[in-house]
């Protein structure tokens, strides 16, 4: 047996002590006083035959769904109540997404929505005012019984409540299914949803890549540095290297900073730290040779017109090129050379084969590399040529708009 979909006779019994069954019970209600005001207006309640009251009823209900139809931010008022009242145990963001509740929250977008929130509204109406009329007139007997009659007859005094409170599971219960059914998101704002998903999830795992990265680069830095100080034995070089890894450690600092902003919800503004690009390559340059590395570089001009996103990951594809330098081979001679040649970012990263290089399909750090050309349209080779590691990679510049 499911704890959330309980039989009748246990929804039953443990109704009392749920909230649900009041906010439903209190959704109910407010559309049945706004029928029978309207109702008192016109036509008027006046004593007289049942059928009377289903014509002042009419108004009402005709009311509500001309305003369904008419009014189309309905729809999201109506999806936030619903959400608050009739499924108030499942807690989720007010938005489009309605994975959980199944109800959405937006403005109706098209006149199947507007439909469905006026068939909604009459609904409510509809059911809401009998409703309101049972929660006064089944509370009148339990009085009755239990003061005016007396004797024996206070034993039946439980009975018009527990009446009421079937009837507000079942209404209550009743009304969720429908506003699952005529206010769940349609095929536009689950595909709209879907995106925006997928977006959330591709821009997570590229901040992570962006993080695995300069985290990466500031710790090979760092132990590369510190080895290269310790064997050096000299006072001097060891300054300079203490200050090269505060320098590369703030640097990631910043970085994880600003990964970090972007990933809580609701932070500060985004921009306070920019992602670093292309202009930037002096410090990755002078971060490899603090660590020993003679690095030979060519940076050809013209960067500073690389688009924006191909200027970024240029520079983490370097970064991450330099990490694995490092990593690999130690600090040894690097022939660095980017330029834009055409219409496309060429970055190619030389250095001496280590005793034992690691080949193209094994580790995270080439793999990145490629994963990152790939993405911008381009692509990326690493391998051995001659007694030289070699990678290449080549990004396009056009389809993206200039930085």
């Amino acid at each position: 047996m499911s704890s959330r979909h309980p039989t009748p006779v246990l929804a039953l019994v443990q109704a009392p002590v749920r909230a649900v069954t009041y906010t439903r019970w209190l959704h109910l209600t407010l559309g049945g006083l706004a029928a029978m005001v309207v109702m008192m207006v016109f036509p008027g309640t006046e004593e007289g035959p049942s059928w009377q009251w289903l014509e002042a009823l009419a108004v009402p209900v005709g009311l509500a769904a001309a305003f369904g139809l008419g009014v189309p931010v309905l729809r999201q008022a109506e999806g936030i109540q619903a959400r608050l009242m009739l499924v108030p145990g499942q807690r989720e963001p007010l938005g489009p997404d309605a994975s959980e509740t199944g109800i959405a929250v937006a403005p109706s977008a098209s006149w199947s929505d507007r439909w469905r929130t006026a068939l909604w509204l009459a609904l409510r109406v509809a059911l809401g005012t009998p409703m309101t009329v049972a929660s006064v007139w089944l509370l009148i007997p339990a009085w009755y019984l239990a003061f005016s009659l007396g004797g024996w007859y206070v034993l039946l005094t439980p009975l018009p409540p527990l009446l009421l409170l079937s009837v507000v599971v079942g209404a209550g219960t009743l009304m969720a299914s429908l506003a699952r059914r005529l206010l769940a998101p349609s095929a536009a704002e689950r595909l709209a949803a879907l995106e925006e998903r997928t977006d959330r999830l591709l821009e997570h795992n590229r901040l992570a890549r962006e993080l695995h990265d300069s985290i990466g680069h500031a710790l090979t830095a760092a132990v590369v540095q510190a080895g290269a100080a310790r064997a050096a034995g000299s006072a001097e070089f060891t300054e300079r290297a203490l200050t090269a890894i505060e320098h590369t450690g703030r640097r990631a600092l910043e970085d994880l900073e600003r990964v970090l902003r972007l990933l809580r919800e609701g932070g500060g503004a985004r921009g306070d730290v920019e992602p670093p690009k292309l202009e930037d390559a002096a410090r990755l340059l002078e971060s490899a040779r603090a660590a020993g590395a003679e690095v030979d570089a060519e940076v050809g001009g013209g960067l500073d017109s690389v688009p924006a996103v191909v200027s970024r990951e240029g520079y983490r594809i370097l970064q991450e090129a330099l990490t694995n330098v490092l990593r690999h081979a130690g600090p040894v001679p690097v022939a660095v050379a980017v330029a834009v040649d055409g219409r496309d970012l060429r970055l190619t990263v030389r250095n001496p084969l280590p005793g034992a290089y690691v080949p193209a399909d094994r580790g995270s750090g080439l793999r990145g590399v490629s994963e990152r050309a790939a993405l911008l349209g381009g692509s990326a080779s690493a391998g051995p040529e001659g007694d030289s590691w070699c990678l290449d990679v080549h990004l396009p510049l056009d389809g993206y708009g200039r930085s």
